[in-house]
């Protein structure tokens, strides 16, 4: 059956069915001559069936999406995987070697979609990508996770007007699925109007690992694949618990400005007036609470307790009532943790 499949073309190069490959895509060269490539892990399967790419690093400071990569192309899963899976573990390789979310140009890259070939730095590596990667696939997971000094829950976010995403969410596993606003010049914006069907991954901090967050991403991406029919089942269980959902979130904002002590973390659901966090000054003259007004689960919080005035401090999800949030977190982190795939010491 392999002999009927054409090879997978990327670049120069030319993959042959049941083998993989990484291949470097030129982007630019840097004022020292040093080239610079856009490096891509094809594998493709024998037989035929979707193109799924996985990429991490479009902000070079998010660094937990390249470790969720590099477990999932060492998973026993894909041998013998149907159709293409293109992994691209650091998207932004400027932003990652200097610990940045930029571009060298300051511009963000989660923000020159879909960019140009005659275009600034950020518009050229953004062209690249979407037509070499994105235009050539049928789905997409693109991993993120908070900002620097930040740290996120494991969640999804989809657009709320494309069925196809949210099912794919659904699938993935995460303990939360948000539908957010796409934002101008976004990826997933980009790989809409190409009518693929990408899924924005949020988990951790920058510039951090967080070892829940990377089995919920490893997983999730493999029961995407075994939901579009290019894994076996074998070995890949699915949630045991629906994810919650939510429409709309907010970020509490500090008060006041002085050294912040937290009391809430992520996964935690709050009512109305409930004390998240308490603000004093270097001298503990004065202290500000942070009061919840309304009820939700926190889905975000700094982790940084120097805090400014109007500084974001908790991002809460509003959610239904009868959703029981708690209990699904925790189920969800138990599965993974009796999870036997990560045990193997070649996934670790």
């Amino acid at each position: 059956m392999s002999r009927d499949r054409p090879a997978f073309a990327l670049g120069a190069r030319r993959i042959a069915p049941g083998a993989r490959a990484t291949i470097d895509l030129p982007v630019s060269v840097l004022s020292d001559h040093t080239p610079v490539s856009l490096s891509v892990h094809v594998v493709h399967g024998r037989r035929p069936g979707p193109t799924m790419f996985v990429s991490a690093a479009v902000h070079g400071d998010e660094v937990i999406g390249v470790e969720i990569v590099r477990r999932l192309l060492r998973a026993p899963s894909l041998d013998g995987m149907r159709g293409t899976l293109l992994a691209i573990p650091i998207v932004n390789s400027f932003g990652f070697l200097s610990h940045s979310r930029y571009l060298p140009d300051r511009r963000d890259l989660n923000r020159s979609f879909p960019g140009s070939p005659q275009g600034s730095l950020a518009a050229r590596l953004a062209h690249l990508f979407l037509n070499e990667i994105v235009a050539r696939s049928n789905v997409g997971i693109d991993l993120h996770s908070a900002a620097i000094h930040r740290a996120n829950l494991p969640q999804i976010r989809v657009t709320p007007d494309r069925p196809g995403p949210m099912a794919l969410a659904e699938v993935f596993g995460a303990p939360l699925i948000v539908t957010s606003k796409i934002r101008d010049g976004s990826l997933r914006q980009a790989a809409g109007e190409r009518d693929v069907d990408m899924l924005l991954y949020e988990a951790g901090e920058g510039l951090r690992f967080d070892e829940y967050a990377v089995r919920t991403g490893v997983s999730g991406i493999l029961r995407v694949m075994r939901h579009l029919d290019m894994i076996s089942a074998k070995g890949v269980a699915r949630p045991k618990r629906i994810p919650i959902r939510s429409t709309s979130s907010f970020w509490l904002r500090a008060p006041a400005g002085g050294l912040l002590r937290t009391f809430k973390t992520i996964g935690e659901e709050v009512d109305d007036g409930a004390l998240l966090g308490v603000i004093s000054d270097p001298f503990g003259e004065t202290e500000t609470e942070v009061v919840l007004e309304g009820r939700g689960l926190l889905i975000g919080r700094t982790n940084l307790p120097i805090v400014n005035e109007g500084d974001a401090l908790f991002h809460v999800a509003n959610v239904r009532h009868g959703d029981d949030a708690a209990a699904t977190i925790d189920s969800l982190a138990s599965q993974l943790e009796q999870d036997p795939m990560f045990d193997e010491d070649e996934i670790i």
